[in-house]
């Protein structure tokens, strides 16, 4: 009996499965390797398309809501709306996705305000997808537009979700090469 790989692909781009300490996986597409201390450390992009959770209200600005930290009843909800638009909700590592077929977010058409008051460049941009209501509360699944990226460490040809210390230690080597590389090109 042979071992097989978690990595494959259909085309140019290598998959793999990502999995967290609780053993969820997140099929992701395999970006850039990049060696460090000895590991292979992989920068990854979801399959599906990652999405965020909000909590809406009229009065503050919307609440994200943790995918692990999500109710029950939230999420059945999502699920259910997802699906009237021929979408499912994936319960994954790291993040919640959307699998099915999305309409790719027009740039021109996004309400992104220059004059914005928090003026801030590091602010996430966000396209509603789906909003929904659960017990009177308003909840919205959000596309974050800006590219989102998993790190994991390769071992077996297996990927290992980086989180915690590990993740804070490796993080701004890993940004390092990957500048050293597009300089380079």
């Amino acid at each position: 009996m042979s071992e097989q790989t978690p990595i494959s692909g259909s085309g140019d781009v290598p998959t793999v499965h990502v999995k967290d300490g609780q053993g969820q996986e997140l099929l992701c597409f395999l970006e850039q390797l990049i060696p460090l201390d000895g590991n292979d450390y992989a920068l990854l992009t979801p399959v599906d398309t990652p999405v965020c959770l909000f909590r809406l209200s009229d009065e503050d600005e919307p609440e994200l809501i943790e995918p692990a930290s999500a109710s029950e009843p939230v999420l059945s909800t999502a699920e259910v709306v997802l699906q009237e638009h021929e979408l499912s909700l994936v319960r994954s590592a790291v993040t919640l996705t959307v699998a099915g077929e999305l309409d790719e977010p027009d740039p021109e058409e996004l309400d992104i305000d220059a004059d914005d008051d928090d003026d801030d460049d590091d602010a996430e941009t966000y396209e509603l997808l789906v909003s929904f209501l659960v017990a009177e509360q308003e909840y919205g699944l959000y596309i974050p537009l800006d590219p989102f990226f998993v790190v994991a460490r390769m071992e077996n040809g297996h990927a290992q979700l980086v989180q915690g210390d590990e993740f804070e230690r490796i993080q701004p080597r890993i940004e390092a090469e990957l500048e050293e590389r597009e300089s380079q090109d």
